[in-house]
């Protein structure tokens, strides 16, 4: 699931770099502020990559960005633990493509006028039959 945010950059941890049998790693972990309702609220993302860490190095605390990220959850010795994985950061407000509206339906040929109070039937104690 890809999902997306927008806040304040407010601070980028050190990158922690290393070895594993796949090759060299690199990750960088930064705090993002963002509204939620009357408040705000604060998660920790995680730029996993040399790509991503080179990318989110454009960016300075105070600056405000969107991010593009995945949840992931993993188990380790009984425990879960959750990331917040970026795929994109981009600056805030960044201009999305706008999707065509579709075309209106076409207006009816013929409408039929408004009734009028002439149009109504008189009213007549006889053929009223509500209790009230």
């Amino acid at each position: 699931m890809a999902l997306e945010l927008e806040g304040t950059l407010r601070q980028k941890l050190g990158v922690q770099q290393g070895t594993s049998a796949r090759g060299q790693w690199a990750k960088q972990e930064f705090v993002l502020e963002y509204p939620d309702g009357n408040y705000t609220s604060q998660a920790v993302f995680t730029a996993f990559g040399q790509d991503k860490v080179a990318e989110l190095d454009k960016y300075q605390a105070g600056d405000r960005i969107k991010v593009s990220f995945n949840i992931k959850s993993r188990e380790y010795n009984g425990r879960w633990y959750t990331d917040l994985q970026i795929w994109r950061v981009a600056p805030a407000g960044e201009a999305k493509p706008v999707a065509q509206a579709p075309a209106a339906p076409p207006a009816p040929a013929f409408e039929a006028p408004a009734p009028t109070l002439d149009d109504m039937p008189a009213d007549s104690p006889e053929s009223d039959d509500l209790p009230f």
